[in-house]
């Protein structure tokens, strides 16, 4: 970045002025021109803006240090920057973490140094993208307070950020914005002649424009660009109507990244779907994956951890079920393999419930890591060879199928712990009454007695 164009970047405006738009050959989007000038505009994030909370009185006070905006796209983190670079008078430099560098980073900070009165700003959008020695280089002058940083991410800060930036910087987490608040965001820009459609003319029923809102996905951004294309396709003056929002609708995406934290909370909210036994809502999420364009092998490699984790031994036919749907997916491939998905979705959100496997096993690490690991009992050990035989390896041992019932009565570990505990759901409950059966005939052969 030349030094002149950095002049120019750190320049105040004078009291009482606007800021000045951004230069560009054509108009600025209307996300852009409807950005809140205020931090009394900014809509939605009640939960950190109500009066009397955290963030308006720091800046309110201009006594803030560093500060973390971390939520979805669209939901005015860079919008909350702005308006405080406002009401502090702050110079405020605003740069994005994919298009900058080292370079740039330090030419801005050795800036800072030498202005040190009013102090500056800096604006990092994308944060997440900066790597750990990008991060590293703003701590001193972070930590100095030559410049105050806002970093705004869409990641999840305690993986994204470093923990010494992170410690040194005032969280907070922004949620998407209700359909309801961004209804009256664009019948706002319709109304607004300054920065919005105004001077167009056009007019949308509160219905439409709520429907535009849900298919925003709480990012104010893409609704009021959506707006703006839905408007400008228009004669001024027309009605945006149902119809027009339906065609418009049919090119929508959802927002969906491929191994970033959308992906990662939707695949955890599909388990924990199928995991509580809502089929209705393992099949919502399933259909925002595929729609998303995730894996479909990597949803079917869930489905078969699922099996063992959550149904386990209530349900015996839920691992070979899903083995093969996952089989399925890879053969078929899609869209056709949706109908295997959602077909073993069903399943295993349907299916009784049982963790007894994964408890017992956890149980059972808890124990080698506890105790003594134990030997293998000279009956049970490997009488093959004759060395073995001649240390009397296996001899003792009590054949199961020469006994009533199949059952001797011995014991298969010096000290007999008890690690699997059957629950009563599904077919489980019959392997409960077996093991029952089993421990009271033991206690007559003398083996280990029954639990209590």
């Amino acid at each position: 970045m030349a030094s002149s164009e950095q002049s120019d970047l750190f320049a105040a405006p004078a009291a009482g002025a606007e800021w000045p738009a951004a230069v560009s050959a054509a108009p600025a989007p209307l996300a852009a021109r409807m950005r809140p000038r205020r931090l009394a505009e900014v809509v939605g994030q009640e939960h950190l803006l109500r009066p009397g909370s955290l963030l308006p009185r720091l800046v309110a006070q201009n006594r803030f240090g560093s500060l973390l905006f971390y939520g979805p796209p669209g939901c005015g983190k860079t919008s909350l920057a702005e308006a405080i670079a406002r009401e502090t008078g702050s110079r405020f430099v605003r740069i994005n973490a994919v298009m900058s560098n080292v370079a740039e980073l330090r030419e801005i900070l050795a800036a800072a140094r030498r202005r040190p009165e009013g102090g500056t700003l800096l604006f990092i959008d994308e944060l997440h993208r900066f790597n750990k020695a990008q991060q590293d280089l703003l701590l001193p002058d972070v930590e100095e307070g030559v410049v105050r940083l806002i970093g705004a991410t869409t990641h999840n800060p305690g993986f994204y950020v470093n923990p010494p930036l992170l410690s040194r910087s005032h969280l907070f987490r922004l949620e998407p914005l209700p359909p309801a608040t961004i209804a009256g965001v664009l019948r706002g820009a319709l109304a607004d002649v300054e920065r919005g459609l105004g001077r167009r003319g056009n007019s949308a029923a509160e219905a439409v424009l709520l429907d535009l809102a849900v298919l925003a996905d709480g990012d104010l951004r893409r609704a009021l660009n959506s707006l703006e294309v839905i408007a400008l396709g228009l004669a001024e003056g027309a009605e945006i109507t149902p119809a027009e929002l339906e065609t418009f609708a049919r090119e929508r995406r959802i927002r969906y990244d491929a191994d970033e934290d959308e992906h990662h909370d939707t695949i955890s909210a599909y388990i924990k779907s199928c995991r509580g036994s809502d089929p209705d809502a393992a099949l919502y999420w399933l259909a925002k994956m595929l729609a998303g364009g995730e894996d479909p092998r990597f949803i079917a490699r869930r489905l078969v951890i699922l099996a063992s984790e959550d149904i386990g031994l209530a349900d015996p036919q839920a691992l070979p079920l899903t083995v093969a749907a996952h089989h399925a997916v890879d053969f078929v491939g899609l869209p056709e393999a949706e109908l295997t998905l959602a077909h073993a979705t069903l399943y295993v959100a349907t299916a009784p419930k049982s963790n007894s496997a994964t408890l017992a096993l956890a149980a059972a690490h808890r124990e080698l890591k506890a105790r003594p690991v134990q030997p293998v009992p000279a009956f049970l050990r490997s009488k093959g060879g004759e060395a073995n035989r001649r240390l009397g390896q296996g001899a003792g041992y009590d054949y199961s199928h020469d006994f009533p019932e199949n059952i001797s009565g011995q014991d298969y570990l010096e000290r007999p712990v008890t690690l699997y505990t059957p629950k009563t759901a599904g077919w489980e409950a019959k392997i409960a009454e077996r093991l029952a059966r089993w421990r009271a005939l033991k206690a007559e052969r003398g083996g280990a007695q029954p639990p209590p």
